[in-house]
């Protein structure tokens, strides 16, 4: 059995003639008579009956028709699929970013997609995940990395890449290296943390709320780097994510009595997905989750 025979049986079916199908086709009468034949022998059953001046379905083409009409859809849409990653691929592709971002698999996905497709245009914009949001619903961003705290907002379709507690980042032998700490443990340190509108600051604050605790920060920054680097030289102690002090030679200590997480989110329009769209939001899940 082969997909053409499928296709020209469900042609046949569609237009009512051999005749009609084959001008549909662009093929020979006789071809797809031969082809049909062929299938109907392999299948071991009619499926046309040819008795009348329009062709019908036997009981056993009933039965087969639908089955091939989903085949041939899977054959297109894998057909499709395909096409999106290769370089035929062109649009515009407004990507949103949380003010600094350092992900390597998200900027390595970033930096490949001008070599691997040229034919897309991408443009990168920094912000806070509010207002990054609020450029999603409206229409101009098409994707965006955000960080946030409990649920993003409504009309967005989200794809969660991150989540993890809060920990708080101080170089080894510091006072508060210790096996876990509660928040209230902070408060005779310097206290730094990312800037407002990132998710590991909206988990600090609203955890030090639910506590009853002042959301207190001595020092905020927009990139992890520059507070692990202040941590590591006494500045304070750094409210960071643990996966951000990983190969720091720092140790990142768990807050055992912080409520609230930190989440990475892929946020997009659930209706609107072009091609190029379609195709960096598959690379960046692939990249941010890795193999599952």
């Amino acid at each position: 059995m082969e997909m053409h025979q499928l296709r020209y049986f469900a042609a046949v079916v569609d237009e009512g003639s051999f005749t009609a199908a084959a001008a549909r086709l662009h093929v020979s009468q006789s071809g797809i008579s031969t082809q049909v034949a062929k299938l109907e022998r392999e299948l071991g059953q009619q499926l046309l009956d040819r008795s009348g001046r329009r062709v019908h379905l036997t009981p056993a083409g009933e039965a087969v028709l639908p089955l091939a009409k989903d085949a041939l859809a899977t054959l297109e849409a894998i057909q499709h699929t395909a096409a999106e990653f290769a370089d035929a691929v062109r649009g515009r592709v407004r990507l949103g970013m949380i003010m600094g971002c350092s992900i390597p698999p998200f900027l390595d996905v970033v930096a490949d997609l001008g070599r691997t497709h040229p034919g897309i245009e991408l443009s990168l914009h920094e912000g806070d995940s509010d207002l990054l949001q609020a450029q999603i619903v409206s229409g101009s961003l098409d994707l965006a990395l955000i960080g946030f705290t409990g649920e993003p907002g409504p009309g967005l379709d989200v794809t969660l890449v991150v989540d993890e507690p809060i920990a708080a980042v101080v170089p080894a032998g510091h006072p508060l290296d210790r096996p876990s700490l509660r928040l209230a443990d902070l408060r005779s340190s310097k206290i730094l943390c990312l800037s407002p509108g990132t998710g590991i600051r909206a988990a600090y604050d609203r955890s030090c709320l639910q506590l009853g605790l002042d959301p207190r920060v001595d020092i905020d920054a927009s990139s992890p780097a520059t507070l692990l680097r202040l941590a590591e030289r006494g500045a304070g102690v750094a409210v960071l994510s643990p996966s951000s002090a990983a190969g720091e030679g720092l140790r990142a200590v768990p807050i055992s009595d912080a409520p609230a997480r930190a989440r990475l989110g892929l946020v997009a329009r659930p209706d609107q997905h072009s091609p190029a769209v379609r195709l960096l939001r598959s690379r960046l899940r692939t990249s941010l989750l890795g193999p599952r």
